[in-house]
């Protein structure tokens, strides 16, 4: 009896420890997880305060953690010209139909390689991994835009954002994780190919759909090469590369101006001038970057089941 006793005291105890332990461990996680999410807010929050801060306070390093000042001037030279609607207009049209058509080319292609009875399925697979690894370049590609009629056109930005091999091989390896009965027993009951893409795999490849639509958003909001070559009128480019070419000019028309002769209040509004151009580029990343911060969170549940995918074989 008095051993019972003992062992009776002797675990309220244990369990006070085992809690005490757990407390400080769910402490220290929850203070580096604190220190890892400041480090990387931070650098999105300094653009943001040094684009709204003074421009004299902006240029001088001294914006730390709140805006000095109010200015909005930056915005202004950035959203009052018409050609920037215009060209944010063609970035949501290349990433609408860029997405649409890589979901669509991304099935068509992946549900027939997960078919075991598919000839030829290992040889499909090996041709496209090679082309994955090693790429003809941007002058065999400029040739083919050429040759197709593409260039200066719309779709010469969106047809090479329309597939991707390694979204290809992430939803074969989705698709091939789905039971295949499923597939057999709509077979039985008469469904064809198209039906059991349709009503079986699609709703359950909703995960992986949604980590190829935010990997194709991002992509093909970003990209600006691509318009640098191929697109010489400035209707069809899209929002980035009008923006570098603003920045640009901003510094060709203060060089110019350095060149001249100039009296004491020309300086001076050459180095006003000079101070708004520099926090020019804060504003231009948060124009740019604001939609994707404001897509990203409805996609954020499926990116770990992404990355998992990611790290299965094909």
């Amino acid at each position: 009896m008095n051993n019972i006793a003992v062992g009776a005291q002797a675990q309220p105890q244990r369990v006070r420890i085992r809690l005490k332990r757990l407390t400080l461990f769910d402490v220290v996680v929850l203070f580096f997880a604190t220190l890892a999410g400041l480090i990387t807010i931070y650098p999105m929050w300094y653009v943001i305060i040094m684009s709204l801060s003074d421009p004299i306070y902006a240029s001088g390093s001294k914006v730390t953690l709140w805006p000095i000042g109010f200015y909005l001037g930056s915005y202004s030279v950035v959203l009052r010209e018409m050609q920037f609607w215009i060209s944010m207009r063609n970035s949501v049209l290349y990433v609408l139909i860029g997405t649409v058509l890589m979901l669509v080319t991304t099935m068509m292609v992946a549900y027939p390689l997960t078919r075991p009875n598919l000839k030829g399925r290992k040889a499909c697979v090996v041709f496209l991994l090679i082309p994955m690894y090693f790429s003809g370049g941007m002058i065999p590609s400029f040739i083919i835009i050429t040759q197709l009629g593409l260039y200066n056109t719309p779709w010469a930005t969106i047809l090479p954002a329309s597939y991707g091999i390694w979204n290809i091989i992430l939803c074969k390896t989705f698709l091939q994780a789905i039971p295949h009965e499923l597939a057999e027993a709509a077979y039985i009951d008469g469904a064809s190919n198209y039906q059991a893409l349709s009503r079986i795999y699609l709703p359950l490849a909703k995960p992986v759909l949604a980590v190829i639509s935010i990997y194709t958003v991002v992509g093909v909001w970003n990209s600006w090469f691509g318009a640098k070559l191929y697109q010489t009128n400035a209707n069809i480019q899209p929002v980035q590369l009008y923006l570098q070419k603003l920045l640009i000019e901003q510094s060709l028309n203060i060089n110019k101006m350095i060149e001249q002769n100039m009296t004491e209040d020309m300086i001076r509004a050459l180095n006003m001038r000079a101070i708004s151009a520099r926090q020019l580029k804060y504003s231009m990343i948060v124009v740019v970057t604001l939609p994707i911060l404001l897509v990203y969170p409805m996609f954020q549940k499926h990116f770990v089941k992404g990355v998992m995918l990611g790290s299965l074989k094909g």
